[in-house]
């Protein structure tokens, strides 16, 4: 168990041993939910019960129903058939104006505030409170007051007059949670909220959200962090091809039983066999550094053919400077970088694919995909010059190329031509590689390639990266994950405020002796 599985777990044993509250009463029942779209139907007879001073997680491979349930509760959608009981009384909200006026606050994944505004104009946007007799002006004392009293009870340490870009993630989703207790919400959606943060403020967030229950709200927590799970949970919905399966108690449940909830099937294992063979040494680094004075120093490590090199560390250890600089992403200050016995320093990310390189990138959403463009498009833009002759588009070709990538990869898509947006994350990543393998690299760079991914879909990209191997490619894998490292890893390379701290065969190493080469350099 690492220290932040400990950390989680200590946490979570804290919320469910807080003094007696009120007695718990039912704040929000859907039942029988249906909703459909043009040739796909998203939920059949889906459905969760929300009780107050409750953490609810609501579970499901993607592509479950579970944004969908939810988007019906709050407006965004509007549902085919099923009921919605909230607060005792049938509720159909129109939109999330109605629902936040109502009490149900939703934190997204990806935070949805206004940059270059402070943070209490945030809070407050749209229902600014108005000096009395004085018309349309805005009394900012009161704002600035009424966003302190909120602060301060929910253990939030930011100046509400600071700008919101000055802030960091971590921050920027306290100010959303601050948001939804502004609007006295009864419940409160949480969308993947770890998800970028680090162990410490992982912590604070599990502060706040105890703060939330013992106050009577009910907390419906999305996650695919199993430990998360049964740290600070006390029930879970499981949802499955947009039906409702099962609703169990987490203290009855084990993750094993949870994930053959979601995936309709036992999961014998977690990680598929290591059957690729590193051999010869591909590729050798030594000294490179960063032109940034605060990323990375000295770096030295190796690469073999047909191996899996993880690379660990704590948030800010600068793990993807690593990749960004290799792939010309980040300026390059000195150090050597050789590929197949030749110079292989790259300053663009189009010298980085002509030398072998290929590069998956962390943030799948903002930076990996082209969300409104289909199937074709996002898996042929990273190789397009291929296709132009004679000045003209080889059609036949990109065709071919794309069925390529949907047939290797397992992409689960009715057509080329669906909208990559609309694919399950499992599913949009699977293209994202199959596009850069078209690239035909020796080296392909992966950072966090299951974030955000189902336990069912993260196995066969698991089975994905050893298969690569075994056509001796060479893999970089960062991972936040210390079991998934330990588990299709051969060696880790462990990153410690920007220097490498020691270099592990993944066989004879565990989480204590990782986590405290981590530390080394702090």
């Amino acid at each position: 168990m690492t220290s932040q599985q400990l950390n989680t777990s200590q946490q979570g044993q804290e919320i469910h041993e807080t003094q007696e509250v009120a007695k718990q009463e039912v704040l929000l029942e859907m039942r029988g939910v249906d909703k459909s779209f043009p040739g796909v139907k998203a939920l059949d007879g889906a459905g969760i019960t929300v009780k107050s001073y409750s953490v609810h997680a609501l579970m499901g491979e993607n592509g479950a129903g579970k944004s969908t349930l939810l988007k019906c509760l709050f407006g965004i959608y509007h549902k085919d058939a099923g009921s919605i009981i909230y607060l005792g009384k049938p509720a159909d909200f129109k939109n999330s104006k109605q629902a936040l006026e109502g009490g149900i606050s939703m934190v997204h994944q990806e935070l949805n505030l206004v940059q270059q505004t402070t943070v209490m104009d945030n809070i407050w946007l749209g229902r600014y409170p108005m000096k009395a007799g004085l018309g349309f002006i805005i009394d900012h004392q009161k704002m600035y007051r009424d966003t302190k009293v909120i602060f301060e009870e929910l253990d939030i340490d930011i100046d509400p007059k600071t700008k919101v870009s000055n802030l960091t993630v971590s921050q920027m989703q306290m100010v959303e949670i601050a948001k939804a207790f502004s609007y006295n919400a009864k419940i409160v959606i949480m969308d993947e909220p770890t998800s970028s943060l680090s162990e410490k403020e992982v912590q604070h967030l599990f502060k706040i959200i105890e703060k939330l229950k013992n106050k009577g709200c009910g907390i419906i927590y999305i996650s695919h962090k199993m430990e998360e799970i049964f740290a600070i949970c006390d029930e879970v919905t499981v949802l499955r091809d947009g039906k409702l399966i099962d609703t169990v108690p987490v203290a009855d449940a084990t993750m094993d039983s949870i994930v053959s909830l979601m995936v309709g099937r036992e999961l014998t294992q977690r990680f598929p066999p290591k059957t690729n063979e590193p051999k010869e040494v591909m590729l050798t680094v030594s000294g490179l550094t960063a032109r940034h004075p605060r990323s990375i120093k000295d770096v030295s490590f190796d690469l073999r053919r047909g191996e899996i090199l993880g690379i660990a560390g704590l948030v800010g250890s600068r793990r993807t400077d690593i990749m960004e600089v290799m792939f010309g992403l980040r300026q390059y200050q000195s150090g050597e970088v050789m590929l197949n016995g030749k110079d292989a320093v790259c300053h663009t990310s189009l010298e980085a694919i002509e030398r072998g390189f290929a590069m998956v990138t962390e943030e799948r959403r903002r930076t990996g995909i082209y969300a409104g463009l289909d199937i074709s498009f996002n898996s042929l833009i990273a190789n397009m010059g291929e296709y132009v002759k004679s000045g003209l588009l080889d059609e036949s070709q990109m065709q071919k190329d794309t069925q390529w990538v949907i047939d290797s990869m397992r992409v689960k898509t009715p057509s080329h031509k669906t909208p990559i947006g609309s694919l399950s994350g499992g599913n949009q990543q699977k293209v994202v590689l199959g596009r850069w393998l078209l690239t035909q690299p020796d080296v392909l760079m992966l950072d966090e390639p299951t974030r955000g991914v189902d336990v069912g879909a993260k196995f066969e990209i698991y089975q994905l990266i050893i298969d690569l191997a075994k056509k001796d490619k060479g893999i970089m894998m960062i991972s936040s994950e210390m079991p998934e490292l330990l588990g299709v890893t051969d060696r880790i390379v462990v990153m410690s405020n920007g220097r490498v701290a020691g270099i592990v065969n993944t066989a004879e190493t565990d989480q204590e002796e990782i986590l405290q080469l981590a530390a080394k350099y702090l």
